[in-house]
């Protein structure tokens, strides 16, 4: 049984002077940069997911710009997998499930932003595929989020989210615990 690192949207829109800055972004992506390191240690297989906006009227991770680029603490080298993405759901429309399959991967570990978007529906939909998934929860952040006029701060979106995920979607583990 192989695992397989993913890293998921850790693009430069969502770091300070983003267009979609999130909550805590430079250090989810250090946690994300200790696991990328680990699996490039163990030869693992390493898949970075880039989402690019193509519907009408997006605001960020616009085609050919800086914010849509991988930022730097997580940047594909050598023969790591880059996996372009229009939606949520990392699978959608793109090669990531044939490529695991390729490689004998049955077992995932998921790294990136936002926790309560990319995250969620990559997550969900990993294991309705038959894929087993650990959640780097401190390897992952989000943001404030606003309904009827009331705001959810980020930490409380993350929670929620991971809490969600825990148990029946994934094992949900931080980067401390995982790199034991």
């Amino acid at each position: 049984m192989s695992t397989a690192l993913i890293l998921i949207d850790i693009q430069n829109d969502y770091f300070p002077n983003g267009r979609m800055e999130l909550s805590h972004p430079v250090k989810a992506a250090s946690n994300a940069s200790k696991i990328l390191e680990r699996f490039r240690q163990d030869n693992g297989p390493i898949f970075h997911v880039q989402h690019i906006s193509l519907q009408e009227g997006a605001t960020f991770f616009l085609p050919n710009t800086e914010g849509a680029q991988i930022n730097e603490a997580v940047l594909p080298s050598g023969e790591e997998n880059l996996i372009i993405k229009h939606r949520p759901n990392s699978f959608f429309e793109t090669g990531l499930e044939s490529k695991l399959r390729e490689n004998g991967v049955t077992k995932l570990v998921i790294c990136g932003m936002m926790t309560h978007m990319c995250i969620d529906a990559t997550v969900r939909a990993a294991k309705d595929l038959g894929f087993e998934c650990t959640l780097i929860e401190d390897a992952c952040t989000t943001r404030d989020l606003t309904y009827q006029e009331k705001v959810v701060p980020a930490e409380q979106v993350h929670f929620a989210f991971v809490s969600a995920l825990n148990g029946i979607y994934a094992k949900v583990v931080s980067t401390e615990e995982f790199l034991k």
